[in-house]
């Protein structure tokens, strides 16, 4: 079984949420597909955090979290 990549790098966009991940690819994804961040503001996007040695990330103050495995999936 292939090891998936994990993030090293994210940001946040008015329209998309742009994450950076260990095999040089970046997946950017709508922001729409997360309401709490398409509602937040630009500061609060920027209050990100690697969780799981970078297989999630996590938006403590919005109580948002979103799986790198997630996101290759849906995307």
């Amino acid at each position: 079984m292939t090891e998936l990549p994990v993030a090293t790098d994210v940001s946040c966009t008015d329209h998309s949420l742009d994450v950076a991940l260990s095999d040089g690819r970046t997946l950017s994804v709508p922001l729409v597909w997360f309401p709490r961040l398409l509602l937040a503001t630009p500061e609060e996007r920027r209050g990100w955090r690697l969780v799981g040695e970078g297989r999630g990330i996590e938006w403590e103050r919005l109580d948002e979290g979103i799986t790198v495995e997630g996101l290759l999936l849906s995307s």
